[in-house]
């Protein structure tokens, strides 16, 4: 098959790492697979640099350009479908018209409901299928009114890392100046209101009051950074919290820590906390959105409200509990290799490729 995706956020966030993870599988399985992406975005940058054709769209008018790009691209007849990989891209694609040339797949990772007005309405009846990322996100299409059969759920995936070694974790803790008698906490996701880190923040300062030697690695960048940094220096916790900025190499965080803590309040699947389950750390999550459908409760993570009393509870709780860690840890790493691994995201989504040109060419 000859796909080509698109894909126009200008961040790194866990939907262009979806993105590059399954252009590069296809490609490694045998299809032709292109991106069509934002100029230097890292999407574009991190796919270039494995040497897959990547076609870039200045950032300046991106959707108008994004429409040209895409209008040139599928009228040459080098593809058999185009993934969309966010909103941005099926506005673009509906001014390409692309729709009357080719099937339309749209992911969507999140259950906030579709616009309903009329132009949003003309989008989205564009779309040949919907790939919602769990059965949250597929209710939120179905109360918006796209049919079921419109849609095919396909679970992100990420990659399952070696085990995780002694050298590794004291290279990596090292690196982030965090001593072997400290017990670091962390969590990777993007510096918005909806992710939740003031609650590990506030939480934090009430596990220091039973263990001094508890830190906390927050990853990320992004609109409320400022605003978490101000929280940190009102509760004094200054020297607990590491602000670690965006951090290209993520292993270098996941392997630094003891336990992993993710407070979001609206959420799909949560790549990242997947990442971290995946490298066998005990987990601290909401569940929040399509969470409920990747851990559960006091089997693969400790389940709590997106709450600051809740998370300091059960982080004390792991922190006193060396076998309940490694217990969590086990199962959360099982159940990535069994159902929430990038080749069975790959091989779901290839198959719903098929079942969609099949019936587009049937016609």
């Amino acid at each position: 098959m000859r796909i080509l995706f698109v894909d126009l956020e200008r961040e790194w966030r866990g939907g262009q790492s979806q993105a590059f993870l399954t252009v590069r599988g296809l490609r490694d399985r045998g299809h032709e697979a292109e991106l069509l992406a934002t100029r230097n975005s890292p999407l574009a940058q991190r796919t270039a640099q494995e040497g897959i054709p990547v076609h870039q769209v200045s950032r300046f008018g991106l959707r108008a350009w994004a429409a040209s790009a895409m209008r040139r691209l599928t009228a040459e007849g080098r593809f058999d479908l185009v993934h969309l990989n966010e909103p941005h891209t099926v506005t673009a694609a509906w001014i390409a018209g692309v729709h009357t040339r080719l099937p339309l797949l749209f992911s969507r990772r999140i259950g906030f409901p579709l616009q309903k007005n009329r132009v949003s309405r003309l989008r989205y009846r564009t779309i040949e299928r919907f790939l919602p990322n769990c059965n949250d996100v597929a209710r939120s299409l179905m109360e918006a009114g796209i049919a079921p059969e419109r849609m095919t759920v396909v679970y992100e995936g990420v990659e399952l890392p070696p085990r995780m070694t002694p050298e590794m974790r004291l290279s990596a803790r090292k690196h982030w100046g965090v001593k072997e008698d400290e017990f670091l906490f962390g969590c990777t996701s993007v510096f918005v209101p909806e992710k939740g880190q003031r609650h590990l923040i506030e939480a934090l300062l009430q596990v220091r009051e039973k263990s001094p030697r508890t830190r906390l690695l927050l990853a990320g960048d992004g609109r409320c950074r400022a605003e978490l940094e101000s929280l940190t220096r009102h509760l004094g916790q200054n020297e607990a919290v590491i602000f670690a900025g965006f951090v290209e190499n993520v292993d270098q965080v996941y392997t630094a820590l003891d336990a992993y803590v993710f407070p979001s309040e609206i959420e799909g699947t949560g790549t990242a906390l997947q990442a971290a389950m995946a490298w066998g750390l005990p987990c601290v999550s909401t569940a929040r959105g399509g969470l409920n459908e990747i851990v559960e409760n006091k089997r693969t993570a400790i389940v709590v409200e997106p709450e600051p009393k809740e998370f300091a509870q059960a982080m004390i709780r792991l922190l006193g509990d060396e076998g309940l860690r490694k217990g969590l840890g086990e199962a959360g790493r099982r159940e990535i290799e069994k159902r929430l691994s990038v080749e069975q995201m790959v091989d779901n989504t290839i198959r719903v490729y098929e079942d969609v040109l099949s019936k587009w060419r049937a016609r």
